[in-house]
């Protein structure tokens, strides 16, 4: 690496970072922890350590104790592990000061993990970003050695969004018939359109998430991957958007896909959906009373935002729900390589999430209108109380609020609008 150039792109990105405005977020962050934030791209995780910069800022240091670097610069496309002791050089002899390290888009850069636990072991305050799932992979883990903590950014929650776009939420707003309007406009537009935090505000959003959609797609699945069939995957991806709410196995996966674009392998499909959740692109969530290969080769799969799932759907009210909860859920209880926190229930009759911890069966259907469909949802929740523990049953809709009793007990019917703020 070029020593004067690296210098060049320090100082830019000081008086970058000193330009940035940033809103608060629903994740409690402690300015003296070293952090690892992994998300889907632009998901907002480069704001999170802008928001711990800030928060030192205010407490008295100046910019010269902060060296941040993006490795999706494309002027430092040859940057190796070897120049990270080069970086700390250049940032010692322009400000003769030991820096605080906030490091874009580690995942780019082989053996970063390295130089990061050296770092933390050195006692430096180092907070990193990564659009890679395999960045907390168990081998990585043991390479920090407890010395990070990581942390999943979402796009912004219903909360968040509302915040972001200055709508009031509160009960007496809602009671105003002015106020209840604005809040409904903006639930469709979150629930056809999603979070990603730069598209709100956007009046045309499809265009940016195409085009987000694209660079995920392109950057983080086909090149990282070396993917040369790109025809299977972008047909894989709108098939497992269609799929979304119900299990999907490699071998019927296969199966589809080679009737419409020759032979595609079941390793072929595996590995490519596995690809697809290493961008943090899909999220999968497993079977709690599944045998122990099938939580793996039949899974559900769920997008990492309402917004990208939409550009591939028609009058796909129903899905878009069952992703949005399966989203919030994912937040409250989190995500992680193994997803013990998070299941749906499959036994013959099929319940849309489980959460153990809770003892809670949650159940998804854009409205009950139809007698066959609150027949089928109440039939699913009552057996699966001879199964597993239920201290809560939920179901929930669109917009319909309701109380319904069983043999068990209640079950109750929230709109999903209202359990997002709760």
């Amino acid at each position: 690496m070029d020593k004067q150039l690296l210098k060049q792109i320090l100082l830019d990105n000081a008086q970058l970072v000193e330009k940035i405005e940033v809103l608060p977020r629903a994740y409690a962050l402690d300015e003296s922890v070293n952090y690892v934030f992994t998300g889907v791209r632009r998901a907002g995780k480069s704001y999170m350590m802008f928001a711990i910069i800030k928060q030192l800022l205010q407490n008295g240091y100046t910019m010269a104790d902060i060296l941040y670097l993006n490795f999706e610069d494309e002027r430092i496309d040859n940057f190796t592990a070897a120049d990270f002791n080069l970086l700390l050089e250049c940032h010692q002899e322009i400000y003769g000061r030991e820096p605080q390290i906030f490091l874009d888009e580690m995942q780019n850069i082989i053996g970063w993990e390295k130089f990061a636990r050296r770092m933390a072991d050195s006692k430096a305050h180092i907070c990193l970003t990564g659009s890679n799932a395999k960045m907390l992979s168990k081998e990585v883990l043991t390479t920090l050695g407890g010395r990070f903590i990581p942390k999943d950014i979402y796009p912004y929650s219903f909360k968040e969004y509302l915040n972001a776009m200055q709508v009031p939420y509160d009960e007496k707003t809602l009671l105003t018939t002015s106020g209840r309007a604005l809040f409904f406009q903006h639930y469709r537009e979150y629930f056809f359109w999603g979070g990603m935090p730069e598209s709100v505000g956007m009046k045309i959003k499809r265009d940016y998430l195409s085009s987000t959609y694209q660079k995920i797609y392109l950057n983080d699945i086909v090149s990282r991957n070396k993917i040369s069939n790109v025809a299977a995957l972008r047909l894989l991806i709108k098939k497992m958007a269609e799929s979304v709410k119900q299990p999907v196995s490699y071998n019927r996966m296969s199966n589809i896909l080679s009737t419409i674009n020759g032979k595609i392998s079941v390793p072929t499909v595996q590995s490519y959906i596995t690809h697809t959740e290493d961008a943090w692109f899909l999220l999968r969530l497993r079977n709690i009373t599944g045998a122990l290969s099938e939580k793996e080769s039949i899974c559900k799969y769920y997008f990492i935002d309402n917004g990208f799932l939409n550009l591939f759907l028609l009058d796909g009210e129903s899905s878009l729900l069952e992703n949005m909860v399966a989203l919030e859920l994912f937040r409250r209880y989190g995500h992680d390589p193994e997803n013990d926190t998070v299941y749906f229930y499959n036994a013959g009759e099929e319940v849309d999430f489980y959460v153990p911890e809770e003892e809670w069966a949650v159940q998804v259907a854009f409205n009950l209108s139809e007698e066959s469909t609150r027949q089928r949802e109440v039939t699913a929740l009552t057996k699966m109380v001879n199964v597993l523990p239920c201290k809560r049953r939920t179901i929930i809709t669109y917009d319909t609020k309701d109380t319904i009793t069983d043999a068990h007990g209640k079950i109750e019917v929230i709109p999903c609008w209202e359990w997002l703020l709760s």
